[in-house]
């Protein structure tokens, strides 16, 4: 749905502020819409595209929190306030781990910082709010519905991320707020939920507590000061109780080490794997980015032994450059 469109929730999914403890203008004040530029040859430029659009949370002056992949090897960025004001900003950092993105400002931002409280603090069946630019009317009312691993195929793992349903449509960067009027998270994708035993679309959302001990890095040295993970460029799924490799990036670690799409991933380092989830926890508990991955495939029947020499997947992204 595009943020163009004249659109906004019907009434009755909306939060009114006489039912709130919390001024509602004031945190929809800190929503931006995100507008952000990449290379036709950067690196995620194919998967992600080279125009890229969502929301922004201003958490301090002048410093808009999104979600990662939105910024990712930017080379511009633009920010938009509830004023219609709009902002040149820089993409100061991204975090692969988390999943967080970091914007600064390059001018001005008329804009209300939002307070942050502490996902841990909202209990399953709560009822939470999503907002996104757009004022009053892209604000929903849903509720936590779940708090569960989550594992993504680019080498992504959260272990306690945040399901939310119903769904906003423009959940990219968007708040999930308490009904203490605290940033308890930021929206990451679109997923089905099962409510009440049916299936329903929902949100996941990044919890903001795994913001918070890699801030002050992140603000200070564009990353988290944490040793980067291993990557692989191997891109797994779930099937039939399996774990198929689905493709491998072109000229990555895997893909000169010979893995192949169809093969299905047994053993990493030993350790019999049976999700991505175990896969990567297996991958990344051999050591710091660098280090060699022994993996067994089963491909048409063989067994085969790899070895796979990981790599930092930052070093791979282009980064943005002052205008």
């Amino acid at each position: 749905m595009s943020d163009s469109e004249d659109w906004s929730f019907p009434a009755d999914m909306r939060p009114e502020q006489a039912h709130l403890d919390f001024d509602l203008a004031a945190r929809l004040d800190a929503l931006v819409l995100l507008r952000a530029e990449v290379p036709e040859d950067a690196f995620t430029a194919q998967t992600l595209g080279t125009e890229r659009g969502g929301n922004g949370v201003v958490i301090d002056e002048g410093l808009v929190l999104t979600i990662g992949y939105l910024i990712t090897e930017a080379q511009t960025v633009w920010l938009t306030t509830q004023r219609g004001a709009a902002v040149q900003g820089f993409a100061l950092a991204y975090d692969q781990a988390t999943g967080f993105g970091l914007v600064r400002a390059l001018g001005r931002l008329d804009a209300t910082p939002m307070p942050r409280g502490r996902a841990a603090d909202v209990g399953i069946g709560d009822r939470v709010f999503m907002l996104s630019h757009g004022g009053s009317r892209h604000a929903l009312k849903t509720r936590l519905r779940d708090r569960r691993v989550f594992a993504g195929y680019w080498e992504y793992l959260l272990e306690q991320a945040m399901f939310t349903s119903p769904a906003h449509p423009e959940w990219s960067g968007a708040a999930l707020v308490s009904e203490r009027g605290e940033l308890i998270g930021i929206g990451s994708l679109l997923v089905q939920e099962m409510v009440d035993g049916r299936t329903e679309q929902g949100n996941m959302i990044v919890p903001i507590d795994l913001l918070e001990p890699i801030l002050q890095s992140l603000l200070t040295t564009g990353t988290s000061g944490l040793p980067p993970r291993p990557w692989l460029g191997l891109y797994a799924g779930e099937s039939d109780g399996n774990l198929v490799v689905g493709g491998v990036a072109d000229n990555g670690p895997a893909d000169r080490a010979g893995v192949q799409q169809g093969d299905l991933v047994l053993e990493v380092a030993g350790r019999r794997v049976g999700t991505l989830a175990e896969m990567l926890r297996a991958v990344w508990a051999q050591g710091a980015a660098g280090v060699t991955i022994p993996v067994m495939v089963g491909r048409e029947g063989d067994l085969l032994r790899l070895q796979i020499e990981s790599v930092d997947r930052s070093v791979l992204l282009s980064r943005p450059s002052m205008h």
